[in-house]
């Protein structure tokens, strides 16, 4: 895959939790808003797709069963189209302000699902993702690993990606283990078997060092 150099924010913090499904992104990343606000940090929590109007427009097409069959190139290109919309109106202003951004999945679940998933040509899918973010990369992304089988199996009904193939899953799996392993500096991968509270504090441990740009919020002065 032909590698892109990335653009960091210089202020603010951006996190993102990846990985298969059933392995607890949204839960880790809700825990962490929430350790970090306890801490004074304004902080950000967003999801793809779907956290803007337009996107949830576009996450009803992209997830929902009734939506059948999508050519695989119109599937890249919807969720291409969300994130462009998130990152202009949510992600980037909210960084420009100093936040920390947690958002429950980015662009490594397209180069992953679409990508690796649907067997399409790497390179092709990475170019469009990173054209629609303007290359914006993450200071962190957590990578939740967990077997499909497991994680699949936490769920009594499917939405139209969940209901893909076992074998689907796993080429997902290996793709998002293959980005993580491609650059360790900016990520964490961490075994969704582990108990809640044990990886929620490898996530504050990881995410402490980067804090250092990132505006905590005013508070008034304590009585004397």
């Amino acid at each position: 895959m032909t590698p892109y150099p990335g653009r960091y924010a210089a202020t603010g913090v951006f996190v993102c939790f990846e990985g298969g499904e059933g392995g607890g992104k949204s839960t880790q990343s809700r825990l962490l808003r929430e350790r970090l606000e306890a801490a004074g940090y304004t902080v950000r929590l967003t999801r793809e797709p779907g956290d803007t109007p337009v996107g949830a427009e576009l996450r009803r097409i992209v997830l929902s069963p009734e939506t059948g069959e999508l050519a695989h190139k119109t599937e890249v290109l919807l969720y291409a189209a969300d994130k462009a919309e998130h990152v202009a109106t949510v992600v980037e202003p909210a960084l420009a302000r100093g936040e920390v951004v947690v958002t429950d999945r980015y662009v490594d679940s397209t180069l992953a699902y679409q990508g690796a998933g649907r067997a399409l040509a790497a390179e092709e899918v990475e170019e469009v993702a990173r054209w629609a973010t303007d290359d914006l990369r993450p200071h962190l992304t957590v990578v939740l690993d967990l077997e499909p089988q497991e994680g699949l199996g936490r769920f009594e009904e499917r939405d139209r990606i969940e209901g893909e193939s076992l074998e689907f899953h796993q080429r997902v799996r290996a793709a998002f283990l293959e980005l993580a392993a491609r650059d360790p500096e900016h990520y964490l991968v961490l075994d969704a078997r582990g108990s809640i509270d044990d990886i929620a504090a490898q996530v504050a441990a990881r995410v402490e060092p980067l804090l250092a740009s990132a505006r905590r919020q005013t508070r008034p002065e304590e009585p004397a």
